[in-house]
């Protein structure tokens, strides 16, 4: 997979950068923040002193031209088939979504979702699957098409207690003129060493010494060990040191706390990605990298 450059965002837009002259897929960044997305309502309705900086900026701008402002990180594949045509497969569907539907699907002009795959559980991953029914392809009669959603069995014995209305296809109580989604459930097997086709795309894992990778997406949580003692997320410098070890081609960071302010993380990386020889910068919400899959 070989991205186009993505030039990073001027003046703080995050927009995407110029098309291919012909058609090409892409990976839309709908929200490359963390759980409980940025600004942190904490630093403002309970503001410290000094103020949070990072959320402080988070509402100097409007969100389209603010890359500190980061909703609940999610990926869109835009995938073009060799006949021209373009399947969306859309990778977690977190508390944040309806937001970025209105914001990046609007923005990109993406008409709706084909396939979802879901990483895991995590309200950040799952919640906004209530709005599933909103970006689900419909057929020539209008009438709304299954959708496929893969997921492990452990994420959707977790669904079925969260959603149970969406497991058996109707609405909830009392809500008799709410659309129901219609879904296919996909359990991926538990050996995750076995691929699976999403959309006409093929999903493998991570290899490990399978030849180098075009482009590495990973996450940033906390800055150089600032954050919670006894999270399981990846500091900074955990991340550059896995870019070190894996030697991309490319690195987009993604997930990250208030503790990262967009131009200045950048500005360092830029310093770092030239003494390492690998590119590597933080995305933002709305970016769109033009790749060949």
């Amino acid at each position: 997979m070989e991205p186009d450059p993505v030039a990073p965002p001027a003046g703080g837009t995050a927009a995407s950068v110029s098309p291919p002259p012909q058609p090409s897929s892409s990976l839309i960044f709908l929200g490359t923040g963390c759980s409980g997305a940025l600004p942190d309502t904490r630093c403002l309705i309970r503001a410290s002193t000094p103020p949070c900086a990072v959320c402080s900026l988070g509402l100097s701008l409007p969100p389209e031209r603010n890359p500190n402002y980061r909703l609940n990180t999610s990926l869109l594949i835009d995938y073009c088939h060799d006949d021209g045509t373009h399947k969306y497969i859309l990778i977690d569907i977190g508390k944040t979504f309806r937001e970025q539907v209105l914001r990046w699907f609007v923005h990109h002009k993406v008409p709706s979702v084909d396939s979802i795959i879901l990483t895991h559980e995590h309200a950040d991953a799952v919640l906004g699957l209530d709005e599933v029914w909103v970006v689900q392809p419909r057929n020539y009669r209008n009438e709304i098409k299954q959708i496929p959603i893969f997921l492990t069995r452990f994420a959707m014995d977790s669904i079925t207690r969260r959603f149970p209305y969406l497991v058996e296809q109707k609405p909830e109580d009392g809500d008799e003129d709410a659309q129901a989604a219609k879904i296919d459930w996909k359990i991926i097997e538990e050996d995750v060493e076995k691929p699976f086709v999403a959309s006409g795309l093929e999903f493998v894992p991570l290899p490990t010494g399978a030849g180098q990778l075009d482009l590495l997406i990973l996450e940033a949580n906390a800055l150089h060990g600032v954050g919670d003692a006894f999270s399981t997320h990846l500091t900074l410098s955990e991340t550059l040191d896995a870019i070190k070890r894996i030697r991309p081609k490319r690195a987009l960071l993604i997930g990250m706390r208030h503790f990262f302010e967009h131009q200045r993380e950048n500005q360092m990386l830029a310093e770092w990605s030239i003494s390492e020889g690998i590119p590597v910068q933080l995305a933002h919400d709305g970016l769109r990298a033009f790749i060949d899959l």
